[in-house]
């Protein structure tokens, strides 16, 4: 049975069915979640999706694959999740782990070493979170979608229901403000 099916099944009545759904999609809805929230979070963003999909199946058109329709509404649902951080989005320097800031510190002092070996690091990852987490949700969403997850102009196009030059703009611009956010750490 495919999805449109299934649709159509839990539309007429059999809720249940709904879960044939969950199945088939959980782990790239969790993943699309992993990679957009901290990942202690993800599960939970994951479960809002479905129940959110749960709640508007009745507008799926099936123009498009369902699982298209769903994961549009699992980067709505990451975006929702930065939104609502961003109320309290003032994270201290100071609330960084220790290791994190003296990685921080130690990037002038290292110009000649070797970038490269400190970007392994764990603290660099922190960091990284840190940084993204500073930037809107939607600027957050396009850019780890286009640079870090390596998805092409397109496909970000029609996910994220934006024009491809849309998607170039916002890419762009993100870029520039991930590189302003990390300029201001170190000054």
């Amino acid at each position: 049975m495919n999805d449109a099916e299934i649709v159509r099944r839990v539309l007429d009545g059999d809720v249940n069915a709904y879960a044939l759904l969950v199945d088939a999609h959980s782990a790239q809805i969790m993943g699309i979640a992993a990679r957009h929230v901290p990942p202690d979070r993800a599960a939970e963003v994951a479960h809002d999706t479905f129940v959110r999909a749960f709640e508007r199946l009745a507008t799926y058109k099936g123009e498009s694959p369902f699982v298209h329709w769903l994961t549009r509404i699992a980067l709505r649902r990451c975006a929702d999740f930065w939104r609502g951080r961003a109320r309290s989005r003032e994270t201290p320097f100071s609330a960084l782990g220790t290791g994190a800031r003296e990685w921080i510190e130690s990037i002038p002092d290292s110009a000649a070493e070797d970038v490269d070996a400190h970007a392994e690091r764990n603290e660099a990852g922190v960091i990284l979170d840190w940084a993204l987490a500073q930037l809107t949700p939607d600027d957050r969403q396009v850019l780890v979608m286009t640079h870090m997850d390596g998805q092409a102009l397109n496909d970000v196009a029609e996910l994220m229901g934006w024009s491809l030059s849309k998607v170039k703009v916002r890419s762009h611009r993100a870029r520039r403000k991930l590189r302003d956010v990390l300029g201001r750490m170190l000054d």
